[in-house]
C-alpha cells in the first residue's frame, strides 16, 4: 500500500511540532540548597569544604600564638590553590568561599591576592591626579600579610560499569611569609558513590 505525501507530511508536521512543544522549566532555588545531578565537584563541596577548613585553621595554635607575640590579628592571604583533580574545578570559587569565611569569623585579617593589589595601585594612582586631596588614599600604607596559604583538590576515581567511587581530597598549608615555617596543615576528605 503506497502511503499518500500528503499524509507522511501531515505526520512529520506534527512529530516537529510536538518536539518543539517540549516543555523546559526553570525553578529558582535557594543557593543554599543541596542539588546532586552529575556527582562532579560543585558549589556545595566547595562551600562546605571551606567552611571546615577555614574553621579547622582559625582554630589551631598558630592563631593565638601569634596574637601572643604581636598583640594584633594576623593577616593572611590566600595564595595559589591548584587543582589536580580529574575534573574541572574553578579554583577560584573555593578561593573565594575560603577568603569569605576566614574574613567572616572576624579573629583574622585577609588582602587582596596580587592580581588584585595591582587592580588597587592603578585605581590609587589614578586618584593622585584626579580625585580631590581630602579624599586621595595615601600609598606606603599596604597591610602586609603575616602567612600565606597554598594548596591543592586532588581526585581519585574508581569505577565498573555504571557504579564509580570518587574520593576528593583537598590539602591546605599555612605558611609563615617571613620564616618560611608551616604552621598549620589541614586536609577535608569527600567520598561520592554514583550510580549511572
Amino acid at each position: 500500500m503506497r502511503i499518500p505525501f500528503k499524509v507522511i507530511f501531515s505526520l512529520l508536521t506534527v512529530l516537529v511540532l510536538a518536539g518543539s512543544c517540549t516543555k523546559k522549566t526553570v525553578t529558582r532555588v535557594s543557593p543554599d540548597q543541596q542539588i546532586d545531578l552529575s556527582g562532579r565537584w560543585n558549589d556545595v563541596d566547595s562551600r562546605l569544604v571551606a567552611e571546615e577548613m577555614a574553621k579547622d585553621m582559625i582554630n589551631r595554635p598558630w592563631r593565638n600564638d601569634f596574637m601572643a607575640r604581636n598583640n594584633k590579628k594576623p593577616t593572611i592571604i590566600l595564595g595559589v590553590i591548584s587543582n589536580k583533580s580529574h575534573e574541572h574545578i574553578d579554583a577560584l570559587t573555593f578561593i573565594k568561599d575560603l577568603e569569605r569565611e576566614c574574613i567572616n569569623t572576624g579573629t583574622i585579617r585577609v588582602v587582596q591576592n596580587a592580581e588584585f593589589r595591582e587592580k588597587l595601585r592603578v585605581e590609587r594612582a589614578d586618584q593622585q591626579q584626579f580625585a580631590s586631596p581630602e579624599t586621595q588614599k595615601k600609598w606606603g600604607r599596604e597591610l602586609g600579610a603575616d602567612y600565606m596559604v597554598f594548596g591543592t583538590i586532588n581526585s581519585i576515581v574508581d569505577s565498573e560499569g555504571k557504579r564509580k567511587v570518587v574520593f576528593y581530597q583537598i590539602n591546605l598549608e599555612l605558611a609563615d611569609l617571613e620564616t618560611n615555617e608551616l604552621v598549620w596543615i589541614g586536609d577535608k576528605k569527600i567520598k561520592k558513590y554514583i550510580v549511572n
